[in-house]
């Protein structure tokens, strides 16, 4: 039987949680960060792809969020974590973002969202 897209979506978002959580460990915080708005992303994406066939070429987790219906209580986190997605892979961007408390706080918040 074959693999369902938002199967191997799910997967994917699975492994950039692991990659957040070992990053973390590593105080590679930024890519840390990165890896959990990633897994959030992926896990979003997974359900559109289950509730309407397709995916949306954003990286906005709320719009992703509001799209499937996620709970409102998630909103908040989705928005601090996609500006994650931007600050975390450019070296122009400030030091003072607060990356290092950020990117365990955002691990614990992929795993709500995703769970």
């Amino acid at each position: 039987m074959p693999v369902e897209k938002e199967t191997r979506w799910i997967e994917k978002a699975d492994d950039d949680l692991k990659a957040a959580e070992i990053t973390l460990q590593q105080k590679l915080f930024d890519i840390s960060a990165f890896h959990s708005q990633q897994s959030v992303e992926k896990a979003l994406k997974a359900l559109q792809l289950k509730r309407f066939n397709r995916i949306s070429k954003v990286h906005d987790l709320v719009f992703l969020g509001n799209e499937v219906g996620m709970p409102e209580k998630f909103v908040g986190y989705c928005k601090e974590m996609t500006g994650a997605y931007v600050y975390t892979r450019y070296p122009e961007v400030p030091e003072d973002r607060g990356i290092e408390k950020s990117a365990g706080k955002f691990i614990k918040w992929a795993e709500e969202v995703i769970a």
